[in-house]
């Protein structure tokens, strides 16, 4: 995520700092993984006149400055977070449940994968999808 402030940025791409712009990015920030809907329902509650297509707009704007970042964790929408926070998405097939580890985690594969293909991982947007440990049961570790 870029230090810079929001609104020093927005004017940087030759932008205003708008309400609608500054809610999505803080709704980003507090629900963590949130879809579109999610966001526009979040940021609804403050300002009722934002409709879905200007969060939308927002995200993809906000992506292409580096602010948010998106991972597919089903077959629906997208699921949004600051670009600040990369982890690898842990996601339950059972209860929907979804957890986070470090991307530490999966460096040994991208090394890998860099050394043997020349391909570099974005481990910020991977989705790992099996059960969690409720779902598949304690026994089945």
């Amino acid at each position: 995520m870029t230090s810079t402030p929001l609104p020093d940025a927005l004017r940087a791409r030759g932008l205003r700092m708008t309400a609608p712009r500054q809610l999505v990015l803080e709704a980003v920030r507090r629900l963590g993984h949130a879809t579109p809907e999610q966001l526009h329902d979040e940021v609804t509650r403050t300002a009722a006149g934002i409709n879905l297509t200007t969060v939308y707009r927002t995200l993809e704007l906000f992506e292409q400055m580096g602010l948010v970042t998106h991972t597919h964790l089903s077959h629906g929408a997208p699921t949004y977070h600051a670009a600040d926070d990369q982890h690898v998405h842990l996601v339950c097939r059972g209860c929907g449940r979804v957890d986070e580890v470090g991307t530490e985690l999966l460096a040994p594969l991208a090394a890998t994968l860099a050394d043997d293909r020349g391909f570099a991982v974005d481990v910020g947007h991977v989705a790992l999808f099996g059960l969690c440990r409720d779902c598949a049961g304690e026994g089945s570790r």
